[in-house]
C-alpha cells in the first residue's frame, strides 16, 4: 500500500468512526445522570436501535473469519449457529420479554431474586461476572484484534513486529469501546453498534457482489452461475456427523444454546429490557431475527467465493475472508472497512462492559448498600467499574497470543458451565409456581459439577459432541427441579416485582412477522440442501418455496384486513 492510499485508508477510518461517536453524542448527551438513563437508556429504545444493536453485539469481526473459513474449508453447515437463532428470537419476542417488561427488572439476576431468593441472584450474578470478566470480555478484545491483524496485515502495514501491533489494536480497541459505555452509557452503545450494524452490510453485500464479479471475471452474474452450479457441495447447510456442526445438533443443543444467548445472557437482552414498550421490543427482536437469516449470505457465502477463486490451497481455511477482502476491495473502500471491523469489535467489547458493570451495580452494590443508595452513587460506581475492567482486560488480552489453542478450549467450557442451567433454572421459574429457590440451587452446583466430569475426566469414554450434551443436561436440571417442587413446594409465594414501567400492548403484526421469519429459515434450509442448490435439484423444491410464499402472502392480506376491522370497529 502506497503512501497516499495508507492516508486515505486511515482518513476515512478515522473519519466515519468520529461520525459514530459525533452521532453518539448528540443522542446520549443529558439522558445519563440517572440509573436507568446509564443502564437501560431511559427505557426509551425504538425497535430500530434495539435490532441494530443486538445484530451488532452478536457479530463480531473474528466471526466474518471463522463463518467464512468454516464456509472455505466445509460447507454452510456452520450457519445453523446464525439461522436457527431466528427461533430464540421469536421465543424472546412472545415469551420472555413481556415477562421481563412486566416486572421492570434490569438485569436478569434480578429477576431471579423475585421469583426464587437473592441466594439464587447472587450465585448467578457470580457466574455471569465470572464468566465476563475472566474469559469474555478479554476473549472478544483479543480475537477481535487477531482479526483486524489478519484482514489487514498490521504489522506489514505499519512496520511494526506482530506483538507490538496487536498491543496496539488492543488498546486502540479498548479504550474507545470502553469510552462508549463508560462514558454513555446503554444508550450510547446502542446508537453506535445501530451504526456500525448499517456499515458492516453495506461493506458486507458490497464484498459479496464485488467477490462474484471477481469470479465471473467482470460480470457478477457470471459469477453466480458459478457459484451455483460448480462445487455445489459447499452450498450445503445440512451438515454431517464430521461436518462442524452436525444437522441433528440443530434440534438438542443447539436449540437451547441459543435460548440462553437470546433470552437470559444480560449483555445481550439489555438492549431489549430497556424498550420504550412492549411492541417497540418485539419489532426489534424479530428484525434482529431477519438479520441472523441473512448471516450467511453475507458472512460466509465469500468464503465460498474465496474457495473457487483460490481453490483449496489456503495455508490456514482462516485466511479466505482476509484474503477476498484484499483482493476485491479497492483502496478506496479500505478505511471504510476497517472501521466497521473496528465497530464490530468495539460493539461487543462496550456491551460486555456496560452489562458487566450493570450487573455489579444492581445485583451486588445497590443491595449492598441499600436503598440509601442514589442514582448518582450508581452511575459513579459503574463508571469505575467499567474503567476497572477495561484496564483488566488491556492487561490480559495481550498474554493470550501464548496460549491460543487454549483459550479457545476454555471459552467454550466455561460457557457451557453457565448457559444450560440458567436457561433451564429461567423456564421452570417462569413456568412454574411451586418449585422453590433450592431447586435452582441444586441445579446451578449438579450442572457445574456433571459438565466438569463429562469435559474433563469421561470424554474419551463417552464421546458425545457438546451440543448433544447440553440438551441431555438440560432435560435432567429440569426434571431435579421439577421433582424437587414436588417434593418440597414452595410456602410462600414469589416475591411480587415492580409494575410495569412501558405500555404492554403487543405489537399488532408479531405474529404474521414472526411466522414469515420461521418461514424464511426453513426456506433457506431448503434452498441450501441435496434438494436444493447443494445438490441435482429435485421437483420439491421450487412447490416448497412458492408454497411458503403463497402461504406467508395470503397470511399477511388476511392479517391485515383482520387488523383494519378491528380498528374500524375501535
Amino acid at each position: 500500500m502506497s503512501p497516499n492510499e495508507l492516508l486515505l485508508t486511515v482518513f476515512s477510518c478515522f473519519g466515519f468512526m468520529a461520525f459514530v461517536a459525533s452521532v453518539s453524542w448528540l443522542k446520549t448527551r443529558g439522558t445519563i445522570d440517572t440509573g436507568t438513563g446509564y443502564f437501560l437508556a431511559g427505557r426509551g429504545l425504538g425497535a430500530t436501535f434495539i435490532a441494530g444493536s443486538l445484530l451488532l453485539t452478536n457479530l463480531s469481526a473474528e466471526q466474518l473469519i471463522g463463518l467464512n473459513g468454516s464456509a472455505y474449508g466445509y460447507n454452510l453447515s456452520s450457519m445453523g449457529w446464525e439461522v436457527t437463532a431466528a427461533l430464540a428470537t421469536v421465543m424472546m419476542a412472545f415469551f420472555f420479554l413481556p415477562r421481563y417488561l412486566s416486572g421492570a427488572f434490569t438485569t436478569l439476576p434480578e429477576f431471579l431474586s423475585t421469583r426464587f431468593d437473592s441466594g439464587v441472584r447472587r450465585m448467578t450474578v457470580i457466574l455471569f461476572l465470572l464468566g465476563y470478566g475472566l474469559v469474555t470480555i478479554p476473549s472478544v478484545l483479543y480475537a477481535g484484534s487477531i482479526a483486524v491483524l489478519k484482514i489487514f496485515d498490521i504489522p506489514a502495514l505499519l512496520g511494526l513486529e506482530y506483538g507490538t501491533a496487536l498491543a496496539l489494536i488492543i488498546v486502540l480497541i479498548g479504550v474507545l469501546g470502553s469510552a462508549y459505555a463508560i462514558l454513555g452509557g446503554l444508550r450510547a452503545v446502542a446508537v453506535s453498534d445501530t451504526l456500525n450494524g448499517a456499515g458492516l452490510l453495506v461493506v458486507g453485500i458490497a464484498v459479496v457482489w464485488l467477490g462474484l464479479q471477481a469470479l465471473g471475471e467482470g460480470s457478477a452474474r457470471v459469477g453466480l452461475t458459478v457459484l451455483l452450479t460448480t462445487e455445489t457441495h459447499k452450498l450445503n447447510a445440512i451438515g454431517g456427523p464430521s461436518d462442524p456442526t452436525p444437522f441433528a445438533t440443530l434440534f438438542t443443543g443447539m436449540i437451547f444454546a441459543n435460548l440462553f444467548y437470546w433470552c437470559t445472557n444480560q449483555y445481550v437482552i439489555q438492549r431489549t429490557l430497556a424498550a420504550k414498550s412492549l411492541a417497540e421490543g418485539q419489532k426489534g427482536v424479530l428484525l434482529s431475527g431477519f438479520f441472523k437469516v441473512l448471516v450467511p449470505l453475507l458472512m460466509m457465502i465469500p468464503g465460498i467465493i474465496a474457495y473457487h477463486l483460490y481453490g483449496p490451497g489456503l495455508a490456514s481455511i482462516d485466511l479466505a475472508y482476509p484474503q477476498l477482502v484484499r483482493d476485491v476491495l479497492p483502496g478506496y473502500a479500505t478505511g471504510l472497512f476497517l472501521a466497521v471491523l473496528l465497530g464490530a469489535v468495539l460493539s461487543s467489547f462496550n456491551s460486555l462492559i456496560n452489562s458487566a458493570a450493570t450487573l455489579f451495580c444492581i445485583d451486588i452494590y445497590q443491595p449492598w448498600i441499600g436503598k440509601s443508595v442514589t442514582d448518582e452513587q450508581l452511575v459513579r460506581v459503574a463508571k469505575w467499574v467499567g474503567v476497572g475492567i477495561t484496564i483488566f482486560s488491556l492487561l490480559v488480552a495481550p498474554l493470550l497470543q501464548f496460549a491460543a489453542e487454549g483459550l479457545w478450549q476454555v471459552i467454550r467450557i466455561f460457557t457451557g458451565f453457565y448457559n444450560i442451567p440458567m436457561i433451564a433454572i429461567v423456564l421452570v421459574g417462569l413456568l412454574t409456581r411451586r418449585v422453590p429457590a433450592l431447586a435452582a440451587k441444586v441445579v446451578i452446583v449438579f450442572h457445574i459439577i456433571a459438565y466438569g466430569l463429562f469435559q474433563f475426566s469421561l470424554k474419551a469414554l463417552v464421546p458425545i459432541h457438546f451440543l448433544h450434551l447440553y440438551a441431555i443436561l438440560f432435560a435432567i436440571e429440569v426434571l431435579i427441579m421439577l421433582f424437587i417442587g414436588a417434593w418440597r413446594p414452595c410456602v410462600e409465594s414469589p416475591v411480587r416485582p415492580r409494575q410495569a414501567v412501558v405500555d404492554l400492548t403487543p405489537w399488532t403484526y408479531a405474529i404474521p412477522c414472526a411466522i414469515t421469519l420461521m418461514s424464511c429459515v426453513a426456506g433457506l434450509y431448503v434452498a441450501l440442501s441435496p434438494i436444493g442448490f447443494a445438490g441435482s435439484g429435485s421437483s420439491l423444491f421450487i412447490p416448497i418455496l412458492l408454497g411458503l410464499l403463497i402461504i406467508n402472502g395470503l397470511l399477511w392480506v388476511a392479517w391485515s384486513r383482520r387488523s383494519r376491522l378491528r380498528w374500524g370497529d375501535q
